[in-house]
């Protein structure tokens, strides 16, 4: 007997056009952010290099995205990093956090510019005050991208980040990298701290400010 073949094509009718309302675990990051002591470890000539930051990360929602049937709320977001010593820019990345209510799946897409980009995921409860996503270098579904020159000279093997929400409204993350850098045998455990305090609120997204006009 031949079983039914799954409906890959058709999208949900009843989706609520206000992300903000269902972000889950992801709303607490909804909006302006900035901190002035992180700290970054990261591998130098001579031996590993600490570094103070500043940093601002802005979290705005997007409209619904469908896959088919599947259904993805989430965060468009923009982390500008640089230090007290240079104003230059330290690090800059953007990226979405999504969140799919169906599953408690949360997915972070990274970009930087300097040739690399990954996808990573994990689960939580929609009022979780943690949470962690991980991608790994080789994984077709959650893993990294680098160019040849970072594959070669500094491979990124993992990635995780953990998020705590704190009760006074602030968050911070710990991000921990592991890289191997060539012409070394051990590998290098790359780490970024912080803790954000609110600078500014989210905006609704696109389609809930249409509908809310349509229906006022």
């Amino acid at each position: 007997m031949m079983l039914a073949a799954r409906d890959i094509f058709t999208e949900q009718s009843d989706v609520d056009p206000d992300t903000l309302a269902n972000l889950g675990p992801l709303r607490r990051l909804a909006g302006r952010w900035r901190a002035r002591k992180g700290v970054d470890i990261n591998p130098k000539a001579d031996g590993p290099e600490q570094r103070v930051f500043i940093e601002t990360i802005d979290f705005q929602a997007i409209d619904p995205q469908a896959n088919g049937p599947q259904l993805l709320y989430g965060l468009r977001y923009h982390i500008h990093i640089t230090t007290e010593e240079e104003d230059i820019t330290f690090h800059d990345q953007v990226g979405y956090w999504l969140w799919e209510p169906a599953t408690g799946m949360v997915l972070q897409t990274v970009a930087i510019p300097r040739g690399q980009v990954a996808l990573a995921s994990g689960q939580a409860a929609p009022d979780a005050n943690e949470i962690v996503v991980s991608a790994k270098r080789g994984e077709t579904e959650y893993g990294i991208c680098s160019t040849a020159f970072l594959n070669e000279a500094f491979r990124t093997d993992s990635y995780r980040i953990t998020i705590s929400f704190h009760a006074d409204g602030s968050w911070s993350y710990l991000t921990d990298t592991e890289l191997m850098v060539e012409g070394r045998d051990v590998p290098f455990a790359h780490q970024d701290k912080n803790t954000l305090h609110r600078v500014g609120e989210a905006r609704p997204n696109p389609l809930a400010v249409i509908m809310a006009k349509r229906n006022g």
